[in-house]
């Protein structure tokens, strides 16, 4: 007995002499053990940051003409205030800089919110689906299977017809593709889970389906959950570009990403390459960031990878 308090002294001190974790630590260790997803933080933080002080860091109204300065030069004087038009003007006079920036507003509204409830509600799908099996578990995954049958774009592209555009059916479009997705996957996480030792004892001890679903199946699927939603986020934002430059998502005078390329690409590319060149930039390193993000939240997340990063 005195051995084993003195060893339980031992522990104690080391512990009080550990230095605590905190969240900046957690931080810089991720940034040292995955640089490429702490870049992809660092642009989705400045996304974020850009999309909410939008009014404030650009230089001009993104639907204000400028009449004497069509297709500006990056970097070219503003003939009547003598302002810098920084990435140029389109075919009306409009900055292109100002237009990006409140693009981003667009990409980010679409992405983040269609995510949050596509992702979510084929998670619950999923649950409901795995945990119960069965008869029910074959018919939703027949409904899932008929949806995924489906290309994802002509999917959205056919409910974006029936719709209408604007941008909160373009939010549905992207919803209603993510679903099936969340739903597969997040199912075959859940028939592992099912089988469980402590999911046995909890039915034993007469927990309900409701229950042992929230308290323990939940919980062990999210870190699935937001690894997944964050590699569709940038899935998300191309489908809601993709739909801009089809001229079926947002109206043609919004300032949006996929937009902007539409008008540049069809009609004034060689005019202006530019008008091209910066919105496929920005869309592309955005998508780019959020995919290493996704890549780096996984590896960290899952218990399988741990040991091998």
């Amino acid at each position: 007995m005195r051995d084993f308090s003195e060893a339980q002294a031992v522990s104690a001190s080391l512990d009080t002499m550990r230095p605590k974790a905190t969240w900046t630590s957690h931080i810089t260790s991720f940034a040292k053990r995955k640089p490429f997803g702490a870049f992809g933080a660092v642009v989705m933080v400045l996304l974020i940051l850009i999309a909410a002080l939008a009014p404030v860091i650009s230089p001009y109204d993104p639907y204000r003409v400028h009449v004497g300065n069509k297709y500006a030069s990056p970097g070219e004087v503003e003939v009547k205030k003598g302002g810098t038009f920084l990435l140029g003007s389109d075919h009306l006079g409009r900055d292109t800089f100002s237009r990006l920036i409140y693009g981003s507003r667009i990409s980010l509204y679409v992405g983040l919110v269609s995510v949050a409830i596509g992702v979510t509600i084929g998670s619950v799908i999923g649950i409901v689906s795995g945990y119960f099996s069965g008869k029910f578990d074959l018919v939703v995954q027949r409904i899932v299977d008929g949806f995924m049958a489906f290309p994802p774009l002509i999917l959205a592209l056919t409910i974006m017809a029936v719709l209408g555009q604007s941008l909160e059916n373009v939010i549905i479009a992207v919803c209603v593709v993510l679903i099936p997705g969340a739903a597969r996957l997040i199912r075959s996480r859940v028939l592992s889970l099912r089988e469980m030792d402590y999911i046995t004892a909890a039915k034993a001890v007469g927990c309900g389906s409701g229950r042992i679903m929230y308290r323990h199946i939940l919980p062990n699927t999210l870190a699935t959950y937001i690894v997944f939603a964050t590699i569709t986020l940038g899935w998300a934002i191309i489908v809601e570009a993709s739909l801009s430059f089809l001229g079926l998502g947002t109206p043609p005078d919004v300032p949006s990403w996929g937009g902007m390329l539409a008008v540049a690409s069809r009609q004034w590319i060689e005019v202006s390459p530019w008008l091209v060149l910066f919105p496929a930039l920005a869309l592309s390193i955005v998508v780019i960031a959020f995919n290493v993000l996704g890549d780096s939240l996984r590896d960290i997340m899952d218990p399988r990878l741990r040991g091998t990063n």
